[in-house]
């Protein structure tokens, strides 16, 4: 079943990427075609794939923040933990994942993901259920890094045992008393970063695997970040201390 893609970014992504066919875009055709919008029908007229200019309101059905186009793609091609172990491998560095225990909000989902793209993980890996998954609104909200990461759906116990037999060390994100600062943490080498769900945490399992829990300290009156924010945080200290 095939699926709408809406947003500039997120088609534009798509089309340069080539990871996943697409078989159609509609186009405003109030739309001024210059700029990022010239540069996604030049990419789709290139791939052969059709352009049809539309009534505005045929993209109003489809999402009310469509940027004046909606691609028509296939479903999002999902990688696995030992291509992302593999990337790892031939950029001969020490694995840096991020693994998301039951994120369900889909605008945290698709923050965390364009966060970890930006910050230059070697791939997601998430859960098969009762999590938020790569839909549209994720694309959108991810402003298309979905389309140029590798994301892995497995059990998040199962690919934390796995990465630490490719090297990495578990570090879950949380304001336990238990938890260290960054500054006493060692985030240079082989990592993994684990950020808990929404509301719960990290679920007990999932902690328990965890070689290092790591805190934000923070100043202000507020005690506590959300889960993309925190984890967007995270990876940013833990690029940091990989390019010293």
């Amino acid at each position: 079943m095939t699926e709408w893609i809406t947003g500039r970014n997120p088609a534009y992504e798509i089309l340069r990427s080539k990871r996943r066919p697409a078989h159609r875009l509609w186009v405003s055709d109030s739309a001024q075609v210059q700029g990022r919008l010239a540069e996604i029908i030049d990419l789709a007229r290139t791939r052969k794939i059709p352009v049809d200019f539309v009534k505005r309101n045929h993209l109003d059905g489809i999402d009310s923040h469509h940027q004046a186009l909606a691609l028509e793609v296939e479903p999002y091609p999902y990688s696995d933990l030992e291509a992302i172990i593999r990337k790892a491998k031939s950029q001969n560095e020490p694995v840096f994942v991020l693994l998301l225990d039951l994120i369900q909000d889909p605008q945290n989902l698709g923050s965390l993901l364009r966060s970890a793209e930006a910050f230059g993980v070697h791939g997601v890996v998430i859960p098969a259920a009762r999590a938020a998954s790569v839909t549209p609104a994720v694309v959108n909200a991810s402003s298309g890094a979905t389309e140029l990461l590798l994301i892995a759906q497995q059990n998040i116990a199962q690919a934390m045992d796995r990465l630490k037999e490719a090297g990495g060390w578990m570090i879950g994100l949380e304001g336990s008393p238990e938890a260290q600062p960054p500054n006493r943490i060692n985030l240079d080498g082989g990592i993994g970063i684990v950020i808990g769900n929404e509301g719960q945490g990290l679920r007990r399992l999932v902690r328990d695997k965890c070689d290092l829990l790591m805190n934000l300290p923070m100043q202000g009156q507020i005690d506590s970040l959300n889960a993309a924010v925190a984890g967007s945080i995270a990876l940013y200290l833990a690029r940091q201390a990989r390019t010293r």
